[in-house]
């Protein structure tokens, strides 16, 4: 069996990640992978948030109040997202050039808020920073190869060296903003031809009555009053299908329903 530990590592980066798999954190995914150091840097960055945010929210799980979670879980990323866009400013300027605004966007990032209600807020803390690595370098890893697969042809470096000949002339729509979408549509049509996991190759499974698609748990929406006539009308139609169900036996065993009836009286 493994390790607890290793199985966050690998659910991060392989089983889920974030970027190839659940098709999550898409604007600075598509947005600046421009380059193989870009997207390691933006990784990077989103990775120690999510590290810090997933360790703070997991400590303080029991003492928040449920009513105001996600209001306090924005604050706690907030905060750690200030303490790395004032560290990459102060200590790697050029990369805070080349990320610009989407350093402080990492505070809505689906990725980290996913993480922190669906796991840091219901694990221990140790589980919890594991799985916030794992989801950063599968994050990384997904952004590294996106952007010098954009950088490799569109310019003909790798991480601002030249390793294609004289002679190759680059690509310069890859690395522009419709390249991001170029490449990522290769991956994804990649995976899908083999068949890997993927939100957009999943077996599609029956459609529900429902209005907001059965999902009840996370029900917040306006469509809880169509959802509970819905819900009425299926107990109901339960109750009628028992009750016929019933009648068909007393009719096929009358005198198996008669003894009973006695012995209620008795």
């Amino acid at each position: 069996m493994m390790n607890k530990y290793v199985e966050r590592l690998y659910n991060g980066i392989i089983k889920e990640n974030p970027t190839l798999v659940l098709m999550l954190g898409m604007c600075p995914t598509l947005a600046v992978t421009t380059s193989g150091s870009n997207g390691l840097g933006m990784g990077l960055s989103t990775t120690a948030v999510l590290v810090m945010s997933n360790l703070m929210i997991s400590a303080l799980r029991k003492i928040i109040p449920d009513k105001v979670r996600m209001p306090a879980f924005i604050v706690i990323v907030a905060s750690f997202v200030t303490i790395v866009d004032l560290l990459i400013q102060g200590f790697l300027p050029a990369l805070n050039d080349s990320l610009g605004i989407y350093i402080p966007l990492i505070v809505v990032n689906c990725i980290i808020l996913g993480r922190a209600e669906a796991y840091a807020s219901k694990n221990p803390v140790g589980l919890s920073i594991f799985d916030g690595i794992g989801m950063g370098l599968g994050f990384t890893a997904a952004l590294t190869i996106l952007g010098t697969i954009r950088e490799l042809i569109g310019a003909g470096t790798v991480f601002g060296f030249q390793v294609m000949p004289d002679a190759y002339e680059p690509f310069s729509i890859f690395i522009m903003a419709p390249g991001a979408f170029f490449v990522l549509a290769i991956l994804t049509g990649i995976q899908n031809k083999l068949k890997l996991k993927s939100a957009t190759n999943v077996e599609k499974k029956e459609e529900s009555t429902l209005a907001c698609g059965g999902n009840c748990s996370d029900c917040i929406g306006t469509a809880c009053a169509a959802n509970r006539a819905l819900l009425q009308m299926e107990k109901e139609d339960a109750k009628a299908v028992q009750g016929e169900a019933l009648a068909k036996r007393i009719n096929a065993f009358p005198e198996n329903a008669a003894s009973k009836e006695g012995s209620e009286k008795k």
